[in-house]
């Protein structure tokens, strides 16, 4: 009863957190094991856990599902209790299709750590740009952690954010297209890639410049989803 009402009062969230992990059920094993074994064909053979971290009045709700359903499918359930008068939820997640639920709207966001880890990853082999990049995120994560330390509200965290971190989020976007533009970049390079993710989905990257209270990353969910990732590990899996 207690997981229920968690389920419902998660439904009712102003901001929700969504993302998957890989995760192995023997007696799903089994049952594709067996289809295979008599020509069935098991259709969906992918498993994983989805983490959800509903955000209400300050407090947060963390969910997990496990089985063959992706986020959103999982997501889809939980906003299926949404009451009709609320407002549209603030969703963050990875840009993967599959983390959206197709019967509910939401306002999306795009997690920005996602992508400046792309150009971490690459900091060995192109030193000066990626350090351009992983540098100016650095400067808004400073920003909100500042907002969050002060306890701004939701309009005043946009209007911090506006004045602080839009200059740097504009100058990194000039970068990405005079990179192109001047053809110091490669497109079709690993560095190219990551500048070509940032652009396609820039605009549910900095929608924490013009929707008040949109989150900049999904760092809590993919903490809450650690718990089952060491659960994995443990299990020899």
């Amino acid at each position: 009863p207690v997981y229920r009402v968690l389920v419902y009062l998660a439904a009712q969230a102003e901001i929700i957190h969504n993302d998957d992990t890989t995760m192995q059920v023997l007696e799903l094993v089994k049952e594709i094991r067996e289809r295979r074994e008599s020509g069935e064909d098991p259709e969906r053979t992918g498993m994983q856990t989805t983490g959800i971290v509903a955000e209400r009045d300050g407090n947060r709700i963390a969910l997990f599902f496990t089985g063959r359903n992706h986020a959103g499918e999982n997501l889809t359930a939980v906003l299926a209790q949404r009451e009709e008068s609320l407002s549209v939820p603030i969703q963050m997640c990875d840009p993967l299709e599959r983390n959206v639920p197709k019967d509910f709207k939401t306002i999306l966001c795009n997690c920005n750590s996602h992508a400046r880890r792309q150009f971490v990853d690459l900091v060995e082999d192109f030193p000066g740009d990626c350090r351009f990049v992983v540098e100016t995120f650095a400067e808004v994560f400073k920003n909100d952690a500042t907002a969050r330390e002060e306890g701004m509200s939701p309009q005043e965290r946009l209007e911090f954010h506006r004045a602080n971190s839009r200059p740097l989020m504009a100058a990194l976007r000039l970068w990405s297209w005079k990179v192109f533009k001047e053809r110091t970049v490669e497109p079709n390079s690993r560095l190219g890639k990551a500048i070509r993710y940032m652009r396609r989905h820039w605009r549910k990257l900095t929608r924490f410049l013009y929707v008040p209270g949109a989150p900049i990353s999904n760092n809590v969910c993919e903490r809450i989803l650690k718990k089952a990732i060491i659960h994995r590990k443990n299990s020899l899996f």
